[in-house]
């Protein structure tokens, strides 16, 4: 079966990649379309060797569109998203709208592919936040051996999380630097520029950031429950690929090589892990790549079944455009084209 997709959101930069690996994957289309804003309807975005004019996301029907691919923001897709459900189009949203909602699976499809058959109760299934997708993919396949207590997690997140003016902004700032002018700020609270800012969305009554917030929630939901996590997350001035340092206490015994092995067999994930001085991947190197990066794995000897990790992907694709596809193709395979 082929599908008339939607991509909402289209010119910003994880529409754009969106619309880059469906063509890529050949996901089977018989239509796409790109939506925006009324202020960007008529400009052009690419899909494969096409270009497609983008609509109006306010002037769309969505009735006969079969997915939708949301990305335009929580407060839009909280408008758009439950009308092109009711309209019959299964969305798939990247924002943080409706992660933690009862009645919407949040899925990564290596990691719980199963919770998708859900997607009934409202037609929407939640993309999770680009920091978390990562750490569960590289969390699940040590959790089915040893079962996780707890996790400690420091994310190096790049400015592209934040979207294409954070981009501009760390670009700008740096040249600036060099050329001395006057430093400007309006993106982040602080410098970004040689610099790194521990704050990534609002504050929270506890201290922790939002963010910081969402990882714990949203592993819980995807992972186990049961699963203790504290995450300090960091902004830091790199444009693409997020870096995750994780320290996780086992249930049960857990050897750095058999974790090595574990991982190495596990979908999705690639493990580079050597002991010499280029045998780990940064986040430059998973740039434009589809698989987490696993490195620097090692036992902790101040706890009891300790075992500490070095993560990193690109949070364009993986944490966010890639993953999103994904569950369209478990949808293809498992649910929509038995259900036509």
């Amino acid at each position: 079966m082929a599908y008339k997709v939607a991509v909402v959101g289209a010119t910003g930069a994880v529409g754009q990649e969106m619309l880059k690996t469906l063509s890529e994957r050949k996901f089977p289309v018989t239509d796409v379309v790109a939506l925006a804003s009324a202020e960007s309807a008529g400009k052009k975005v690419s899909f494969g060797d096409d270009d497609l004019v983008v609509q109006a996301l306010d002037k769309y029907d969505f009735r006969g569109t079969h997915i939708g691919l949301f990305s335009p923001g929580a407060k839009v897709s909280a408008i758009y998203a439950p009308k092109a459900g009711s309209a019959g189009c299964v969305v798939i949203d990247n924002t943080s709208q409706f992660r933690m909602d009862p009645d919407v699976p949040l899925i990564v499809p290596e990691v719980n592919p199963h919770a998708i058959a859900g997607y009934t109760k409202r037609n929407i299934i939640a993309n999770p936040n680009c920091s978390t997708i990562q750490l569960v993919v590289a969390l699940k396949p040590l959790h089915d051996i040893a079962r996780i207590k707890r996790v400690v997690v420091s994310t190096y997140q790049s400015v592209s999380g934040a979207g294409r003016e954070a981009m501009d902004e760390l670009f700008s700032q740096t040249r600036g630097i060099y050329v001395n002018d006057a430093m400007k700020r309006e993106q982040f609270t602080k410098q970004i520029a040689f610099n790194v800012i521990p704050h990534i969305d609002v504050f929270m009554d506890d201290g922790s950031t939002k963010e910081e917030w969402k990882m714990m929630v949203e592993t819980k939901k995807i992972l186990d429950p049961k699963i203790k996590l504290t995450a300090t997350c960091v902004r830091v001035p790199v444009f693409v690929g997020h870096a995750e340092a994780i320290n996780i206490e086992f249930e049960k015994p857990l050897s750095a090589d058999d974790a090595r092995a574990a991982l190495r067999r596990a979908p999705g994930i690639t493990v580079i892990d050597h002991r010499r001085d280029d045998g780990y991947v940064t986040p430059a190197e998973s740039a434009g790549e589809d698989n987490v990066f696993i490195s620097r794995i090692r036992e902790d000897a101040t706890i009891e079944n300790g075992l500490t990790l070095w993560v990193v992907a690109d949070n364009l694709r993986k944490g966010a455009a890639l993953n999103a596809i994904q569950i369209a193709e478990v949808l293809d395979k498992s649910y929509m084209r038995t259900a036509a």
